[in-house]
This record gives C-alpha cells, structure tokens and sequence, in this order.
C-alpha cells in the first residue's frame, strides 16, 4: 500500500497493477524455432533455384536429361567459357550497364531534388504532389509499356537506349521521393537555421548538409534504381528492335530460343546474366538495410 499511495502522490493517479509473472513469460518472442523454419523456408524458395541454374551450368545437355537433380560428374566449364568470350554477351551486358547507370544516376537526382521540395519548403499543393508520387507506386510499370512505346516512336526514341532509360527513370521516381523525403523532412530545422546563419544559402545547405546527412536513404534508392533497370525486359523488347541494342534480359530470351535445344548452355547464360544484379545487391544489402530502418525511425518520429 505505501508503492501505490507513493505512485498516487507522485502522479496523481493510481499505478498500474503488475502484469502477473505466468503471462509474462507465455509472451511471445519472435526468436522461436517457428520464426527461424519460417526464414530458412523462405531462403530455400529464393536460393533454390538460383543454385541450380548456376551448378546446371556446369553439366552437360546429356546430364541434365539423365539426372536433372544431380551435381555435375564431371563439372563442366566449357559452358560458362563459351558465354564469357562471347561478344554476344559482353555487348548486352554493356547495353544493361549503361541503361542502369543512367536510370539511377536521373531517379537519385532528380528524386533527391523533389524530396527536399516535399520536405523543406511550404507551397501550395505540397501534400497534394506527395499524395501523387505515393499513388504512382500503385501503378504498373508494365501496363505503360506499350503507352511508351508508341510515345517514343512519337518522338523518335525507338531503338534508342535514351527511350528506355528515361521512362525506367520515372518510374524509378514515386519510391525515390517516397523514401527519401521523411529522411529529409526529419533533418532538424534549427541545421539549416544555423547553416543560413553562417551564410550558407538553400542550393548550399541541400548539396553540403542534406545530402550528406540521407546517404543512406539515397545509396537504397540508388540500388532500388539500378537492380530494377537491370531486370528489365518488357519495355526494351518493345523499344529495341536491333539485337546489338539488346539489354541482357532480351539476350536471355534470343539465346534460349536460339539454343533450345542446349539447356546447359542456356543455364550457363542465365546464371552469368543475373550475377551481376545479385553481387551489386549483396554488396549493398546493410546499406539497403540502414536505409529502410532509418526511413521507418525518421516516420515514427
């Protein structure tokens, strides 16, 4: 009775009874056994069959077809040298660096210029243009496909990596501002106040303070940016019609209808195909993290 006649003193209200020790301990704890088949099950469904494209390489035709679950005995690497001194594969594969590389360098700037908008200044319609973005990741890239198409034959963009690479970029948009403009909002006021003070002007304080202060958030759009053009394959095979144009998604496609008939050859293709997009998402995976776990902080703030 004194714990209670204390806590009513001290707050004015009557402190909360305690939560009985059985019920505490039948809380549940996300480290169970079930939380972790969960994840390796989830693992399972995604490495799966990216191990089996990759080891199908290096077997033969005639293996895949006696044993398609087997490992290769003996492993074969004449599949993987073939597709590596091919010109036929360097060349897509520059076509889809290019087209990302420019695809991420535009969604990262100009997504970075509309958010410190969004975020900074007061207008008219500000919540209105956010509310417009947020609506466009509702919207399929796909379905504007062909929309596309026919715009960039309008302007004479067909077979031009410009008639790709800039529609990639505006879709890459809507999660850009999404994600870095509570980054930027959250940046405290009382900074820039200080940074005015100190002579430093808007153009100064977003290039030197803000974008320093939501790396983060910017190396996660970046990726989201770039592994997003690199898989890519509707809009380049309506946009591209010669095959030295070709991203590397379509010399996919052309190759294995091209060499049906050699399955090893083609897994070999595959697998060197989405290497790539796989080693640049694995290398960025804590930043990609960091990003998204301090998106979620800068909102619940």
């Amino acid at each position: 009775m004194t714990g209670v006649a204390a806590a009513v003193e001290t707050t004015g209200r009557p402190a909360a009874p305690a939560a009985p020790a059985g019920r505490r301990s039948r809380r549940f704890r996300p480290t169970t056994p079930v939380s972790y088949l969960v994840a390796l099950v989830i693992v399972a469904i995604t490495l799966v069959p990216m191990l089996y494209v990759i080891v199908g390489g290096f077997r033969t035709t005639a293996q895949l077809n006696v044993a398609p679950t087997g490992l290769p005995h003996p492993w074969v690497w004449q599949n993987y040298k073939a597709i590596l001194t091919s010109a036929t594969f360097w060349q897509n594969l520059g076509n889809s660096a290019l087209i990302a590389i420019v695809v991420t360098a535009l969604a990262v700037g100009l997504g970075s210029m509309a958010s410190f908008a969004l975020a900074r200044y007061h207008f008219p319609g500000r919540e209105a243009w956010y509310l417009l973005f947020a609506v466009g990741l509702l919207f399929p890239a796909n379905v504007a496909s062909l929309p596309v198409y026919f715009l960039d034959k309008q302007i004479h963009l067909l077979d031009n990596w410009l008639g790709v690479a800039l529609p990639e970029a505006a879709f890459s948009l809507p999660i850009t501002i999404i994600i870095l403009r509570p980054f930027m909002r959250a940046v405290p006021g009382e900074l820039e106040d200080a940074a005015v003070v100190d002579g430093a002007s808007r153009l100064t304080f977003f290039l030197k303070i803000l974008i320093p202060l939501s790396r983060p958030a910017m190396l996660t759009v970046a990726v989201l940016a770039f592994v997003t053009s690199w898989n890519a394959y509707l809009l380049p095979l309506l946009i591209f019609t010669t095959p030295s144009h070709y991203t590397l998604p379509l010399g996919v496609a052309t190759f294995q209808s091209t060499y049906s008939q050699d399955t090893a050859s083609v897994f070999a293709f595959t697998a060197l195909s989405m290497l790539p997009a796989i080693a640049f998402f694995v290398l960025a995976q804590r930043r990609i993290v960091g990003g998204l776990s301090g998106l979620a902080g800068s909102v619940k703030g």
